[in-house]
């Protein structure tokens, strides 16, 4: 019986049965009930799991039972420093040219506060352009305003 030792082992196994049985994260979505977005963010590790989510997860990529103690842990989320995968990269690189803008226009529009990435929604989709496709990144988060106190 293959024990998983850590979070990280459970992401790799994952991906390497998601390769091996050509299946979408859209698929994985529908079987768990969830928003594409949510369910790849919670099959890399980054969002904790009901008992339910994470026996129909383990159900689709043969995981082992062990696995199921992982799957609803509370991650350790985020990354660290600056990331090297192109993708990852010019995102980070669009903050760093459009940060500042963006929290401009945040405060100009709502005041002083912030964007929650608790009570938060994301959309990845292609938008059809005759140039080429586009990708097409919605982030929609509460605002959440600083008190005085």
């Amino acid at each position: 019986m293959e024990v998983m030792k850590s979070r990280e082992e459970v992401t790799n196994a994952i991906l390497l049965a998601k390769v091996q049985k050509g299946i979408t994260w859209k698929e994985v979505a529908d079987e768990v009930g969830r928003s594409k977005e949510w369910t790849t963010a919670a099959c890399l590790g980054q969002m904790a799991m009901t008992k339910e989510q994470a026996e129909k997860v383990s159900s689709i990529f043969d995981l082992p039972e062990s696995a199921l103690a992982w799957l609803q842990c509370v991650p350790q989320k985020g990354a660290h420093g600056i990331p090297t995968d192109p993708v990852l990269y010019r995102l980070h690189e669009i903050l760093g040219v459009y940060g500042l803008t963006i929290k401009e226009l945040i405060v100009e529009e709502f005041g002083d506060g912030i964007m929650s990435a608790i009570d938060f929604k994301l959309n990845v989709a292609r938008e059809k352009n005759e140039d080429g496709d586009r990708v097409t990144i919605v982030l929609s988060g509460k605002f959440l305003p600083y008190k005085t106190f």
